[in-house]
C-alpha cells in the first residue's frame, strides 16, 4: 500500500489538516532559509535576510508574499540538482504608512541572489502587479549579478526588468535600496529608478569590479573604493541617501514613502499640521546677509519655512551648491529647489544643473509642487565646465522646468544674474508667481562686471579710474538693479517681507492647488543629454 493509498483511508479533514501543516512547515523552511549557517554568514556581515528587510520595510503584518515556492527549471552545471523554493527573492505587498506598497528582495542566502530565469519571472511579476495597482515599489538588492550558470537566459531576465523600469518611470515611484553587490548589467536598473539608496561598507554598485579594472587599466582599487555608497553620494551621484546601518535605512526609505503619492494620478498625502500657516519668519531677516558676497548656508532657510523645521534632502552630498529637499507646508508635500551661497558661492555648473533638472523632473512626475529659492551669481565660469558641455547639461534644467505642469513659485532671497536667473524657475520660463525680497538684485550681470563692460573706455581714459568706476558702479546699481526694478516691470509679483515668506508660499500654493495644465500633443520631447 502506498502513501497515497493511506490518505485516502484517511477522513477528508484529517487529510487536509495534515496537508495543511506540512504546508507550514514547507513555507517556514522556506523563510528561515536552506541553510541555517547561511543565515549566520548573512548576519555576521552585519546583513539581514530578506524577510528581516521587509519586516522593517513594511507595517506590522501586512506583508504578503507570493510565489514562495517557485523553483527555477534549470538544468546543467549542478542546477539540476540544487533547487531551492523561492529561487533567491522573496515578492510580494504590504502597507507603508496604511497604503500599499510593493517589493521584491534578493535573498543573498540563495545562490548568493543571482538572477536566473524563474529568479527574473517573479520580479517581473511583481512589478507587473504595481504598475497595474498603481503602488510604489521598492527593490531590496543583494544580489551576485546575473546567474552564469543559465548564460542568456539570466541576461534575457534583466532585459525584462530594464523595460519595466522605463515603462513604470513616472507612473509610480521607484525606489532602490542597495544592501548588498550590484554588478555589471544589474547596477542600471537601480539607475533608472527614482531614488537610490545604500548601506556603508555592505552595497556597492559597478559595471566592471576591481579586479578587471585592474587588468585592463592597472589600477589598483578596493570594491568600496571603486563603487561603495560614499563614492557614489559624492562623487557619481548615483546614490541619493547614504547610511550607516540598514535599519537606519529602511526607515528613511518609510519617510519618502510618506511624501509620495501611489501613483502619476494622485496627489502626495496631505497631514495634519500644528505649525500655524501664518507664522511669521521674522529670523530670516538676520539669516541672510544683505550683503551679496556673504555666504550663508540656504538650509537655515529651508528650515524657517518648512513645517515644524522638517525636511528631507535629496543628494545631500552631491552637488552641495544646489539644495534640493522634500519638505510640507501647511502640511502639503512640497519640493524645494535653492542655491546654496556656502558652497561655491551658490553658482550652477554641471553637477548642479543635473541635480536640480532630475529633482524638478521628479517632482513633476508625482504632483509635488515646486518652490525655487533663488541666490545665484551665474553659471561657473571655466574652460573646464565649456568643455564638458555646460551648455547642454544647463540645458537640463532649463528643459525640467519648462516642461514642468505642477505648481511652480519662485523667490529671489537677493542676487539673481544672468542666464542662470533665466534657468532657476524664473516668470519667462513659466513659474505660476515669482516673488522677491526687498534685497534683490535681479540683473544681467553684477554691477562691477557691468560697469566695467559698458563704461570700460571711460575707465580707462579717465584720470583717476578707480573714482569713476566707482560712480558709475554706483549708478548701475540706482539704475538697474533696485529692489523694485524688476516689479516695476512685471518680472516679480511682488516685493515681500521675509517675515511673511511662509504665510505667503502656503496661500500661493493653496490657491495653485487646482491649477490645470494643457500638455501639448507629441510623443515626447528631446531631452538635452
Amino acid at each position: 500500500m502506498t502513501l497515497l493509498d493511506d490518505l485516502s483511508a484517511l477522513p477528508s479533514a484529517f487529510h487536509l489538516r495534515r496537508s495543511t501543516d506540512e504546508l507550514r512547515r514547507l513555507k517556514d523552511e522556506v523563510s528561515r532559509g536552506p541553510d541555517p549557517a547561511a543565515t549566520r554568514r548573512q548576519h555576521e556581515k552585519n546583513k539581514l535576510t530578506a524577510h528581516e528587510r521587509l519586516e522593517l520595510l513594511f507595517d506590522p503584518g501586512t506583508f504578503t508574499e507570493i510565489e514562495p515556492l517557485r523553483r527555477h527549471r534549470a538544468t546543467g552545471f549542478g542546477l539540476e540538482d540544487k533547487k531551492p523554493h523561492g529561487d533567491g527573492v522573496v515578492i510580494g505587498w504590504g502597507l507603508v504608512h496604511g497604503r500599499t506598497v510593493f517589493a521584491y528582495a534578493h535573498d543573498f542566502r540563495v545562490f548568493a541572489g543571482a538572477l536566473g530565469e524563474a529568479h527574473a519571472a517573479k520580479v517581473h511579476k511583481v512589478m507587473d502587479l504595481a504598475e497595474s495597482a498603481g503602488a510604489p515599489l521598492v527593490s531590496l538588492n543583494d544580489g551576485a549579478g546575473a546567474r552564469i550558470q543559465e548564460g542568456v537566459t539570466a541576461l534575457a531576465g534583466y532585459g525584462g526588468i530594464f523595460r519595466r523600469n522605463v515603462a513604470a518611470s513616472g507612473v509610480i515611484p521607484q525606489i532602490s535600496v542597495m544592501l548588498g553587490p550590484c554588478a555589471g548589467g544589474a547596477a542600471y536598473s537601480p539607475a533608472l529608478t527614482d531614488f537610490v539608496f545604500m548601506v556603508r561598507e555592505s552595497a556597492q554598485m559597478f559595471i566592471t569590479g576591481p579586479d578587471v579594472v585592474q587588468a585592463v587599466t592597472g589600477e589598483k582599487i578596493t570594491h568600496n573604493g571603486l563603487g561603495g555608497a560614499d563614492v557614489h553620494a559624492t562623487t557619481s551621484g548615483v546614490c541619493h541617501f547614504a547610511y550607516d546601518d540598514e535599519a537606519e535605512c529602511l526607515t528613511d526609505v518609510r519617510f519618502l514613502l510618506s511624501l509620495l503619492p501611489s501613483n502619476n494620478r494622485e496627489t502626495a498625502p496631505a497631514e495634519s499640521c500644528s505649525d500655524p500657516a501664518d507664522r511669521r519668519t521674522d529670523a530670516l531677516i538676520d539669516l541672510v546677509p544683505a550683503e551679496p558676497g556673504q555666504s550663508y548656508d540656504i538650509r537655515s532657510v529651508i528650515e524657517e519655512i518648512a513645517d515644524d523645521g522638517d525636511y528631507f534632502e535629496v543628494h545631500e552630498a552631491w552637488a552641495r551648491n544646489v539644495v534640493c529637499a522634500l519638505t510640507r507646508l501647511d502640511g502639503h508635500p512640497v519640493g524645494i529647489v535653492a542655491n546654496q551661497p556656502a558652497a561655491l558661492a551658490g553658482v550652477l555648473d554641471i553637477h548642479a544643473s543635473e541635480k536640480a533638472a532630475r529633482f524638478v523632473s521628479t517632482c513633476d512626475s508625482f504632483n509635488i509642487p515646486l518652490v525655487t529659492l533663488v541666490d545665484v551669481p551665474g553659471f561657473l565660469p571655466g574652460v573646464d565646465q565649456e568643455h564638458s558641455g555646460i551648455i547642454r547639461h544647463g540645458a537640463k534644467l532649463l528643459y525640467a522646468y519648462c516642461n514642468a505642469t505642477v505648481p511652480r513659485i519662485s523667490l529671489v532671497l537677493r542676487k539673481a544674474y544672468g542666464g542662470a536667473y533665466i534657468v532657476m524657475d524664473s516668470r519667462s520660463i513659466g513659474a505660476d508667481l515669482s516673488f522677491a525680497w526687498p534685497t534683490n538684485e535681479i540683473a544681467v550681470m553684477g554691477a562691477e562686471g557691468a560697469a566695467g563692460v559698458i563704461f570700460r573706455r571711460e575707465i580707462a581714459a579717465a584720470d583717476d579710474p578707480e573714482a569713476v568706476r566707482a560712480q558709475r558702479i554706483k549708478e548701475y546699481k540706482s539704475e538697474l538693479m533696485h529692489p523694485y526694478y524688476a516689479a516695476e516691470r512685471g518680472l516679480v509679483d511682488d516685493v515681500i517681507d521675509p517675515g511673511e515668506t511662509r504665510s505667503v508660499l502656503i496661500r500661493s500654493l493653496a490657491m495653485l492647488r487646482a491649477k490645470q495644465a494643457e500638455i501639448p500633443a507629441r510623443k515626447h520631447g528631446n531631452i538635452p543629454t
